[in-house]
C-alpha cells in the first residue's frame, strides 16, 4: 500500500491534519452509478447488533467553528415534511435491511433538541414501530444545546428511555465563545447545566473547544474547572479546526498556536481529577462503566435523516453532503421530496475494498487507547496489521507506539498527535477523492 509523506515530516510541520475518527470523510462519496438495493448492499452483513443513527439537521443558529450538515432557524413546515420523510425512509429501509436488533442508538445533528417536545416523542414512537428496539433495554444518546433544552425536554427525554445527553458546551469563558462566534447568555450554561445534574440521567457529557485565537492556558483551565464543577461522565475535548465555508473561515479567522500545549493540560488535568483516557477527545470518569462508547462510527450503522451516513464493511453510504445554508437547503428537500423506493436504494457514497476496510480498522482502532488487537485483526482479516501496513513500524521506532504481544498501542506522545498519525494513514485514493470533492 502507498503511503503519504513520513510521519516524522508530518509532525514537524505541526500536525492537526484533521479530525479523525471517521475513514474514508464523507468527501469522499461519490454517486453511485448504479444505485445499489440496500438489500443486497446488507446481504451478508450482521444485522442482529445494529448502530441506529438518528440525524436531525436543524439548529438554532451557526456556530462560527460549524462545517456539519445543518440548515439554521427552519420553519415549521421544514421540520414537518423532514420529519414525515424520516418515518417515511425509516420503514423503507427497515423493510429493505430486515434488521434483527437494534444495539445502541444516538441522536445528532444538527441538534436534536431544537425539535419540539411532540416532535421529539414522534419521532422516538414512529421508530420503536418500524426497528426492532427498546430504548430502555439499549445505550440511546442525545445531543442538546444550551438554547434549545429545557427541563420539560429533558424529562421527556429520561422517559423514552434516553440514558446519556451531550451538551455542546464549547467553553465556560465568555471570550472565547466571542471567538467562536458562539454567542451565549451569561448564566445560561449554569442553568442548563444544573438542569441536566437534575435530572439524572446516568451520563452526562460535555464537548469543549480549544485552540481558537487567543486562548491561553488560563482560560483554558477555567473552562475545565468549571466543567469538572458538573462531574460529568464523559468530556470530549476538539481541537480547533477552521474549515471551508465556516463563518471563521469567511473572517479570516486562523487556530491559535498553543493547541499542543492545551490539549496536554487538559489531558493532564483530567487524569489528576479521576478521568481514563479514551482516545484524544474521549476522556470518561473511573466510577463511569459504559458497556459501548456511542460511537457512531462502526461498520453496522444504520443511518436516518438527510445527512445520515451508513456503514456496511464494503459500502458506505449518505445522501449529499453540503456546508453552505443553499448546499443544505437544496439536500434537505430533496431528501424530504424522495419516494420511499428511493430511501431503499443507496445512491451517494463510497466503496471500500479490503486494503480499504483493513486501514479503516486499523485507524479506527488505533486512535484509542485500547489499540489494533493482534487477535481481532487476524480473526477478520487473516493476517497481521503489520503486513498489511508497513509504515505502521514507523510509529514504533518514534517512540509513538509500543507492540505488546495482544496489541499495537499508541503512547501518550502518539495518542497526542491522533490527528496527525490517522490522515498519514490514509490511502492516497481516498485523499485524492477528499481533496477533490468541491464543498458548497
Amino acid at each position: 500500500m502507498k503511503t503519504h509523506p513520513s510521519l516524522a515530516q508530518r509532525i514537524a510541520e505541526g500536525g492537526y491534519d484533521g479530525y479523525a475518527y471517521a475513514y474514508p470523510h464523507k468527501t469522499a462519496y461519490r454517486p453511485l452509478d448504479p444505485p445499489i438495493p440496500l438489500e443486497r448492499a446488507w446481504q451478508g452483513e450482521d444485522r442482529q447488533d445494529l448502530f441506529l443513527y438518528v440525524h436531525l439537521p436543524f439548529c438554532e443558529m451557526r456556530c462560527g467553528f460549524c462545517n456539519l450538515f445543518t440548515t439554521v432557524q427552519p420553519g415549521a413546515d421544514l421540520v414537518s415534511r423532514t420529519l414525515d420523510a424520516l418515518h417515511r425512509q425509516s420503514t423503507a429501509v427497515a423493510d429493505a435491511v430486515l434488521p434483527q436488533g437494534v444495539a445502541q442508538a444516538a441522536f445528532g445533528g444538527g441538534t436534536p433538541s431544537f425539535l419540539g417536545e411532540a416532535e421529539i416523542e414522534r419521532v422516538f414512537v414512529q421508530l420503536e414501530q418500524t426497528w426492532p428496539v427498546r430504548w430502555r433495554e439499549i445505550p440511546v444518546s442525545f445531543e442538546v444545546s444550551p438554547g434549545t433544552v429545557t427541563r420539560e425536554k429533558l424529562a421527556l427525554l429520561k422517559s423514552l428511555g434516553v440514558d446519556r445527553i451531550s451538551l455542546g458546551v464549547q467553553s465556560f469563558v465568555q471570550e472565547d465563545l466571542l471567538s467562536l462566534k458562539r454567542p451565549q447568555p451569561d448564566g445560561q450554561l449554569e442553568d442548563i447545566c444544573q438542569l441536566i445534574k437534575m435530572s439524572g440521567f446516568p451520563v452526562f457529557n460535555m464537548d469543549l473547544i480549544y485552540g481558537n485565537e487567543g486562548q491561553n492556558a488560563r482560560r483554558w483551565q477555567c473552562s475545565l474547572d468549571r466543567a469538572l464543577e458538573w462531574q460529568p461522565e464523559e468530556l470530549y475535548l476538539y481541537p480547533l479546526y477552521v474549515r471551508k465555508l465556516t463563518n471563521l473561515e469567511r473572517i479570516g479567522k486562523r487556530p491559535g498556536e498553543l493547541r499542543h500545549d492545551l490539549y496536554r493540560q487538559a489531558r493532564d488535568c483530567l487524569l489528576e481529577s479521576g478521568y481514563r483516557q479514551i482516545s484524544m477527545r474521549l476522556f470518561r470518569r473511573h466510577d463511569v462503566c459504559r458497556t459501548t462508547d456511542n460511537c457512531c462510527q462502526d461498520d453496522g450503522m444504520i443511518g436516518l435523516g438527510s445527512g445520515a451516513r451508513s456503514y456496511t464493511r464494503a459500502l458506505h453510504y449518505s445522501t449529499e453532503y453540503a456546508v453552505g445554508q443553499p448546499g443544505v437547503r437544496r439536500i434537505v428537500e430533496a431528501y424530504n421530496a424522495r419516494a420511499a423506493a428511493h430511501h431503499a436504494m443507496a445512491d451517494h457514497g463510497v466503496h471500500l475494498d479490503l486494503h480499504e476496510q483493513q486501514r479503516r480498522y486499523v485507524i479506527k482502532s488505533l486512535l484509542r487507547s485500547d489499540g489494533v488487537s493482534h487477535a481481532g485483526y487476524r480473526e477478520r482479516f487473516g493476517s497481521s496489521a503489520f503486513e498489511d501496513l508497513p509504515p505502521l513500524r514507523e510509529l514504533l521506532e518514534m517512540g509513538l507506539a509500543t507492540d505488546a504481544v495482544d496489541a499495537l498501542q499508541l503512547t501518550a506522545e502518539g495518542l497526542a498527535w491522533s490527528d496527525t498519525i490517522g490522515p498519514w494513514l490514509y490511502s492516497e485514493t481516498m485523499t485524492a477523492r477528499m481533496n477533490a470533492c468541491e464543498l458548497v
